[in-house]
Parts: C-alpha cells; sequence; structure tokens
C-alpha cells in the first residue's frame, strides 16, 4: 500500500499551522474526542449556507428545492460511506441522541420489540455512558433487567463472563472502546444475540473514521457515529437501523416534519427516516458530514487505517519503554484500534496532561465518560492520546518525550 502523502493532508487542515503557547507548533492527538474540519468540509457547509440555505421538505420554491436536494444527496453520501442504504439513516443532533432514539422506543409498547419487565438488557463494562445510562434508564422505565459483559485484564469484552438467554432482548457494545481501544468481537456478539433473538446496537463512534465500516456487513441491527469525531461539524450525529425495524418503530420526538397527517385527535406518522426526524434538520451540517465522508473516502479508509495503525503502534511501542507508564488496554494491534489509554506511576493524568500540553501535545486527561471501566482498574483518570489520518510519527514522538518529562519532574522524590 502507498504510503499516504500526509504533508498534503494537513495542508487541508489550518489549525494545525497555528503556533500554540512559546510559539511551539501544535499536536493534536485528542481526535478520539473531536476531530479537526479540513478546508473542503468547512467551504462545503459555508458554500451551502450561501448559496442554497432555504427550508428542507417545505414550500416550493428554487432554494428549498436546492436545499433539500443538498440535504437528501447528503444522506446518500453518507450511507454509501457505512455501507448502507439512504433510507436507513437518520440524522440527529449527536451520537448519543440516536442511542437514546433506539433505547427510547424500545420502551414503547406499540414497538413489537419492545422490552418489559422480566426481560433482560445486556451491554458491557467497556462502554461510554452513552451506551450505558440510557440502558439503565429503560430497564428503569420498563422493569427490565441490565446485565453486562465483564472487561478483560488487557481491556477487552470477556466472552466467558455473561451467557445470553431467551430473555435478553437487546444486546449494545462499543465497536472500539473509546478507553482500551479494543476491538469487539462484533461477529460473535451478532451471532450470539440472534440465537436468542436479540437486537443488537452498535457504538461505531470510535470506528467510522478510522477504518473502513459495512453495517450490513457487520449484520448489526442498529448503529450511532457522530459527525465530529470524522472530520466533520458539531451538531450533526447518524442514526443506522435495518429498514424494516424503523418502518415498525414508533417516534422518538414529534411534531413537524415527521407527520404524515394530522388531525385533533389523532396523528399519523410518515414512513423513516423523516418520522425520526422532527422538526429543522440540520441541513447545513448533513452537507458538511457529507463532504467529510467524500473527503476520507478520497483518501481511503484501508489507507486511513494503515496509517493510524501505525502511529498506534508506535505510541505503545514509544510509552511501554518508559519505566513506569502502564498502557490500559490490549499491547497486540491485532486486538485494537486507535485510543492508547495510559497512567504514569506517581502522576496524575491532569499533571501529564499539563506537561504535554505545555509542549502543545494536546491529549484527552479523565475518565472519558466510561467510569466504570475506570473503576474496573482500579483507576480515577488516564490520558489518552487518539490518531487521525492527519497524525504523524513526529508527533508520536512528542508524545513520548513529553510523558518522559513528565515522570521525571513529578516522578522525583
Amino acid at each position: 500500500m502507498v504510503p499516504l502523502d500526509v504533508a498534503a493532508i494537513r495542508a487541508d487542515f489550518p489549525i494545525l499551522k497555528r503556533g500554540m503557547r512559546g510559539g511551539k507548533q501544535l499536536a493534536y492527538l485528542d481526535s478520539g474526542a473531536t476531530s479537526q474540519r479540513p478546508v473542503q468540509v468547512l467551504d462545503a457547509e459555508r458554500e451551502f449556507l450561501t448559496t442554497s440555505n432555504g427550508a428542507v421538505h417545505r414550500g416550493a420554491h428554487q432554494l428549498m428545492e436546492e436545499a433539500t436536494d443538498a440535504y437528501e444527496q447528503g444522506r446518500t453520501d453518507v450511507a454509501e460511506f457505512v455501507g448502507a442504504e439512504a433510507d436507513e439513516l437518520v440524522f440527529t443532533r449527536n451520537a448519543t441522541e440516536a442511542l437514546n432514539l433506539v433505547s427510547y422506543t424500545l420502551g414503547d409498547n406499540r414497538f413489537e420489540h419492545a422490552v418489559g419487565e422480566g426481560d433482560v438488557i445486556v451491554t458491557t463494562e467497556l462502554e461510554h455512558h452513552a451506551n450505558l445510562v440510557p440502558w439503565q434508564e429503560l430497564a428503569r422505565r420498563t422493569g427490565a433487567s441490565l446485565r453486562w459483559y465483564g472487561v478483560t485484564d488487557d481491556g477487552r469484552i470477556d466472552l466467558d463472563s455473561l451467557q445470553l438467554d431467551q430473555n435478553v432482548k437487546v444486546v449494545a457494545f462499543s465497536h472500539h472502546s473509546n478507553v482500551t481501544g479494543a476491538l469487539a468481537p462484533v461477529a460473535e456478539l451478532v451471532n450470539r444475540a440472534k440465537e436468542v433473538g436479540a437486537l443488537t446496537v452498535l457504538d461505531a463512534c470510535q470506528s467510522v473514521p478510522h477504518e473502513p465500516v459495512d453495517f450490513h456487513a457487520l449484520d448489526v441491527d442498529f448503529a450511532a457515529f457522530s459527525g465530529h469525531k470524522m472530520l466533520g461539524p458539531n451538531g450533526i450525529g447518524v442514526l443506522y437501523g435495518r429498514r424494516e425495524l424503523l418502518a415498525s418503530m414508533p417516534p422518538f420526538l414529534t411534531g413537524g416534519s415527521m407527520i404524515e397527517n394530522v388531525a385533533m385527535e389523532a396523528s399519523t406518522y410518515a414512513p423513516p427516516p423523516q418520522r425520526f426526524e422532527a422538526g429543522t434538520p440540520m441541513t447545513s451540517q448533513v452537507v458538511a458530514l457529507a463532504a467529510a465522508a467524500r473527503y476520507l473516502g478520497k483518501i481511503g479508509m484501508d489507507a486511513v487505517e494503515n496509517h493510524e495503525r501505525t502511529l498506534t503502534a508506535a505510541a505503545i511501542e514509544g510509552l511501554s519503554a518508559i519505566k513506569g507508564v502502564r498502557i490500559i488496554g490490549p499491547q497486540s494491534m491485532e486486538h485494537r484500534g486507535s485510543p492508547v489509554s495510559f497512567v504514569v506511576d506517581g502522576v496524575h493524568a491532569h499533571d501529564v496532561g499539563q506537561v504535554l500540553d505545555d509542549d502543545a501535545v494536546a491529549v484527552r486527561v479523565g475518565h472519558h465518560c466510561a467510569l466504570p471501566l475506570h473503576r474496573r482498574f482500579g483507576l480515577a483518570a488516564t490520558a489518552r492520546a487518539s490518531f487521525a489520518v492527519y497524525n504523524t510519527p513526529e508527533e508520536v514522538d512528542r508524545l513520548v518525550a513529553g510523558v518522559q518529562r513528565a515522570l521525571d519532574f513529578f516522578g522525583k522524590d
């Protein structure tokens, strides 16, 4: 595979040229929290807003028609990027809302797959709070019980920790852990769910931006991801759902845009995906998200994955070579993706982050919206480096050098 021209890619991201405190060059290693945007994405949204901005699916004037066409073409482009059909994608404010949409409707007895008292919801100890708290709420509202797969010592799903039975109605899990980077055994979990007639819900926020993803091939029932983690804008998330499931689901939010007919006594609802897109949609954000999908698609997701895996492996090797640094997650690239979380003996994660920030190296510190997972490892916080297509080996070297400086400074007696 031909190596990426990372210098050319970086030229598309104006923020990467920024000098930080002390005139140091920014090394942005926090794309797992939010990614930076290329000019192609920024320009696409600006072009739409300055030439075609109008209300979507309303009226018959030219701007409305152009806005509607741009919005629906964006849906088609994003669907193609993730191996889905356009009518299987619902636009939401973020991935958290997408996951809440699924969990909320599963508590509605109009849905043939509704969860009720005595049923079981399954998730994992690896989850981001967005794929845990909604299921806790569903269990509370319906009288169902929540169970979960545990985590192995190297930060992967422990498949031996839980057996599914016919009471299980939903199995929700992350494609990649946002803390340990662990890859979920999707095929195995989907097979287990199918054996007991359960639906599967995939949090794909940490996989869609970093590797080829095909939801049809993965054979999950639902999946969620966000725009801001894949070089796209804030304020836009995506729910994938099997066509036949979306068609049988009641609405989540109600009001304008999602109706078929309204009378004073009752209303009927539009078919999906409009049924789940009440109110004024995020039109310009959809245009920008589609531009991000096209940008990544032009580079090639195989090339993106190969580049980021090289950076991740280098970071693990470099950090592991420092005495006193411990990687939280798989050491082997066979079992992991991009996020590299770590702790430094005797140094709080926030202090590590501050030393790195002094050198203009941006990483995430804290519990990363995954408190149960941190408690599993007896940790209050970790530092996390996460990579994107625009990162370089030199930035990995700066990360490793900065962690060594933090250990040298705070580790002194």
